[in-house]
């Protein structure tokens, strides 16, 4: 299980758990994001800024505790650049401290299911996605993401099995 990081890195970390991984052992791997979806991608970004000035208004600065390991990979990555990937937004994670599922796929419905389809291409087998709306942001998941996301992977499972 994954926080979102770039497709670099999570490559990177799905090797080397591979590496260390008993001979023979199977592997899924899974990552975490905060979709922040729009009917542009303006109106996405619009909503993410929005997002990130609610958070700073009501936690102020970011905690100043030692953070976990992962937490601080974020912050790293935070502090290197904002955006990467085209979507991955990393302004929430520093601004919360990085102290959770705290990386943003801002864009409309087909950019993120994109962006999250690139993980599947990694091998990532499973996400764990949640906004910052519940129930609002559960519903457009579900209604608008989820079905592009299946049949992405659907499209290339059944180009992986034609090519063998």
């Amino acid at each position: 299980m994954f926080w979102g990081e770039p497709l670099a890195e999570t490559a990177q970390r799905m090797a080397a758990v591979r590496a260390a991984a008993a001979p023979g052992r199977s592997l899924a791997f899974s990552v975490s994001f905060r979709p922040i979806l729009g009917a542009t991608e303006a109106e996405a970004w619009e909503k993410a800024h929005h997002y990130l000035e609610r958070i700073t208004a009501h936690r102020g600065k970011a905690p100043g505790s030692a953070p976990a390991a992962g937490s601080q990979r974020l912050l790293d990555l935070a502090a290197r650049q904002e955006v990467f990937d085209e979507r991955l937004w990393m302004a929430i994670a520093a601004a919360t401290g990085a102290g959770g599922n705290s990386s943003a796929l801002v864009g409309t419905p087909e950019q993120v299911a994109a962006s999250l389809l690139r993980y599947y291409d990694l091998g990532i087998t499973s996400f764990l996605i949640r906004g910052f709306e519940p129930l609002q942001d559960a519903a457009a998941f579900g209604r608008e993401l989820i079905p592009l996301v299946r049949e992405g992977a659907a499209r290339r499972d059944g180009a992986g099995r034609a090519a063998d």
